[in-house]
């Protein structure tokens, strides 16, 4: 985990273990939050496009579409710790900056102007993962702790037991630069 080259609070780099884990290979989309949200009674989200990523939802509500999502398929449904979600930004590289490669990409004028875009409108990563690095942050189980990397057990770290903001990994529409490094570390 982490970078070298990257900001203070993605290093040290580490090499950690973790237990074998599944991920869903897109964002969830405004369409699978919609039946959430009417099962659930929670707010509809601003974005109308079904195909795109789910924006603009708290930590809270995203673990509890876990906890939705677990009855719906009859198995546990969780948000990824960081550790996991970094593994499978990598897409089976060890050390690869980006999930598509060592440079970021360079995008055209005039994507995301209104929003996200819809999920897999790019290529996969080499675990056939979507929109690792892009489109929208996405929130995983941990706490954040800047200096955490410093102190992280090597084996299945989970993040520090306790903090005021919740880890978020990924680019973001919405940001200057839309794309982030797979080391990229956000709350």
């Amino acid at each position: 985990m982490g970078q070298a080259d990257g900001r203070d609070e993605e290093k040290p780099v580490h090499r950690v273990t973790v237990a074998p884990f599944r991920m869903c290979r897109y964002p969830v989309t405004n369409g699978h939050w919609e039946e959430f949200r009417r099962a659930t009674g929670r707010e509809k989200l601003a974005s109308v496009h079904e195909t795109a990523p789910a924006a603009g939802v708290n930590w809270y509500d995203a673990a509890a579409y876990c906890n939705w999502l677990s009855s719906q398929w009859f198995t546990a449904v969780r948000l990824p710790n960081e550790a996991e979600w970094e593994l499978a930004a990598r897409g089976g590289v060890e050390q690869q900056a980006y999930p598509w490669g060592p440079d970021p990409r360079h995008y055209e004028a005039g994507r995301w102007q209104n929003g996200p875009e819809p999920v897999a409108s790019g290529a996969p990563n080499g675990y056939g993962l979507y929109d690792m690095c892009e489109n929208v942050h996405e929130w995983c189980a941990d706490w954040y702790g800047a200096g955490y990397y410093a102190v992280s057990p090597k084996e299945n770290p989970r993040g520090p037991e306790h903090g005021q903001r919740k880890a978020s990994r990924g680019g973001a529409w919405r940001h200057h630069i839309k794309c982030s490094r797979c080391a990229a570390r956000s709350s």
